[in-house]
C-alpha cells in the first residue's frame, strides 16, 4: 500500500466523499493508527487527537486511537549506524499490528523516521499521512513563502522536507553546522527525556533569529518535541508545529469520512 499522495486540501485533513452506495448507517469516525518512535512527540500527538476530537464529535468525543512504538533504543541503534531500512522495518512491524487491531490509516510522529517510509510503502498494510505533506501543505493555506527548518540533525541533513517543500514552490533554510549539533543535543539528550530548560528555548530563539535575518517569514518545528518547548509565542517567527499540524490532518481525515457518510 502506497503512502497517500496530498493535496494541499488533504492536508487540511478532509478526505474525499465515500460512495454513495455505501450503508451509512454504520459508519463511524476512522480508526486512527500512530506508529510512534519518541515517547513525548507520540504523546503531545496522542493528546491533541483525544482533546481536540471534541470540537469535531461533540464533548469527550474522538475517533478510536490505537498506538504501538517498539524501544526508543532499537530505533536509535539503527539511526546511529545508518541503517534506515532497518528503521522502516520497525515502522512496518508497528504498521502491521495496528492493521491488525483495525486502524484504519497510519501517521507517526517523528518527522527524522520518515526517512524510512520509501523503504516499507510497497509493503505497508495501510495508507500514511506524510508529515512533510501536512506542514507544506499549512505553510501553503498560510503564505508563507521562505521556512527555516529546525528537528534532529538526520532530519535537516536529509530530504524529507526539502522534496515536498520544494513541489509546492517553497524556499527553506537549514541549520548551520553548529545550530544543527546544538538542536540535536538539545533533543536527544533533553527534549526526548522530558527535560525542558530556560538555555534550550535561548537556543532555539537564537537559531530562529538567524533564520528570521535570512528572510524566513515561518519556521517548521521538525522534531515532534521541539513544540513542548517552542510556539508563536516565544518564538521570532510564525510556527509550523508537526506535531499538532499532523494530529489535526488525522482527526481531520477521520472525521470526514464519518461526516461526509452523512452519519
Amino acid at each position: 500500500m502506497a503512502i497517500v499522495k496530498l493535496t494541499d486540501s488533504d492536508c487540511r485533513g478532509v478526505r474525499e466523499a465515500p460512495s454513495a452506495a455505501k450503508d451509512t448507517a454504520n459508519v463511524m469516525p476512522e480508526h486512527i493508527g500512530i506508529v510512534a518512535c519518541s515517547a513525548e512527540g507520540a504523546a503531545l500527538c496522542y493528546r491533541t487527537i483525544c482533546t481536540e476530537g471534541a470540537g469535531l464529535l461533540g464533548p469527550h468525543a474522538h475517533p478510536e486511537v490505537s498506538m504501538h512504538t517498539h524501544s526508543l533504543a532499537e530505533y536509535m541503534s539503527c539511526i546511529y549506524r545508518g541503517d534506515w531500512p532497518g528503521v522502516g522495518e520497525l515502522m512496518l512491524s508497528s504498521a502491521n499490528k495496528l492493521a491488525a487491531i483495525g486502524a484504519d490509516f497510519l501517521i507517526c510522529p517523528d518527522n527524522t523516521i520518515h526517512q524510512a517510509l520509501p523503504y516499507i510503502e510497497a509493503r505497508s498494510p495501510l495508507a500514511w499521512l506524510h508529515i512533510a505533506d501536512v506542514v507544506a501543505g499549512q505553510a501553503v493555506e498560510r503564505g508563507f513563502r521562505r521556512l527555516g527548518l529546525t528537528g534532529t540533525r538526520w532530519l535537516v541533513e536529509s530530504e524529507i522536507y526539502p522534496g515536498k517543500l520544494a513541489t509546492r514552490g517553497l524556499e527553506y533554510v537549514r541549520p548551520d553546522a553548529d545550530e544543527r549539533e546544538e538542536i540535536n543535543r538539545i533533543i536527544m539528550d533533553e527534549l526526548v527525556n522530558g527535560v525542558f530548560t530556560p538555555q534550550a528555548v535561548t537556543s532555539f530563539q537564537r537559531i530562529i533569529g538567524r533564520m528570521k535575518a535570512e528572510a524566513c517569514d515561518a519556521v517548521i518545528l521538525g522534531c515532534t518535541e521541539i513544540p513542548l518547548i517552542m510556539n508563536d509565542a516565544n518564538s521570532p517567527l510564525p510556527t509550523l508545529d508537526s506535531t499538532r499540524l499532523l494530529a489535526r490532518a488525522a482527526l481531520r481525515r477521520a472525521v470526514g469520512t464519518f461526516r461526509s457518510a452523512g452519519a
